[in-house]
């Protein structure tokens, strides 16, 4: 049984991912770090093997909802109570981390949330996030805070009931979708934004699936 475990997706982010682990150790020193290589072309894979505790390898790319979903199955086979999740790209800070799994006293799931006004987020990003914020949190039910963040700590119990579908992206809008309204507590940290490296992110490919996503929630709620 560990107490912790931190997964981190990572898709060629061998110019960050090395920063992100060591972050985490500084931060939660006791966690059991997982990364999942969703079938990079560089290094990622070998530095993940020589930084972290485990490492899942998909032999190809196969998104950032298939990684996620290949790191609660090895978080739950390694026997985590509590479970991390923070992108490898360097846009979440590790420091905060302590201050998401603390949050969990008080709820089932915490995401980091980022502040839009006055902050780094490109305009556009600002828009999109908001609006699809109110939209997923319509079909929650609940008001949702930041629901594209991947930056979340979460009890073991979420990732055991909740079967997210989808292999990019719009798993993680279904994932949260599906706790909210299978009653789980959900809250918020604020993080700091940050914008460094690119995100592998597609504007229009992405937004069509997350769109599709809430889309199918919405008729379930509405039929």
């Amino acid at each position: 049984m560990r107490e912790l475990v931190c997964v981190i997706p990572a898709f060629n982010a061998e110019a960050t991912l090395g920063s992100v682990v060591a972050g985490l150790r500084t931060s939660l020193p006791l966690a059991h770090v997982i990364v999942v290589d969703d079938g990079s072309s560089d290094a990622t894979r070998e530095l993940a093997r020589a930084t972290a505790d485990d490492t899942v390898a998909h032999d190809r790319n196969r998104g950032k909802g298939a990684a996620l979903r290949s790191g609660f199955e090895a978080a739950l086979r390694a026997g985590a109570r509590k479970v991390l999740t923070i992108d490898a790209d360097g846009q979440h800070d590790p420091g905060c981390a302590p201050a998401l799994v603390e949050k969990l006293r008080e709820a089932d799931i915490v995401i980091g949330t980022r502040q839009r006004i006055r902050s780094q987020m490109p305009l556009r990003r600002r828009f999109s996030n908001a609006l699809s914020s109110a939209a997923i949190s319509r079909c929650a039910g609940c008001v949702l805070p930041d629901t594209q963040s991947g930056f979340r700590a979460m009890r073991a119990e979420v990732i055991e009931r909740v079967r997210a579908q989808g292999d990019r992206y719009e798993f993680e809008t279904d994932f949260i979708i599906q706790a909210a309204r299978a009653g789980f507590r959900i809250a918020g940290v604020p993080i700091p934004t940050i914008y460094g490296a690119p995100s592998h992110f597609h504007e229009i490919k992405d937004t069509l699936r997350v769109a599709r996503m809430i889309w199918r929630h919405r008729e379930k709620l509405f039929h």
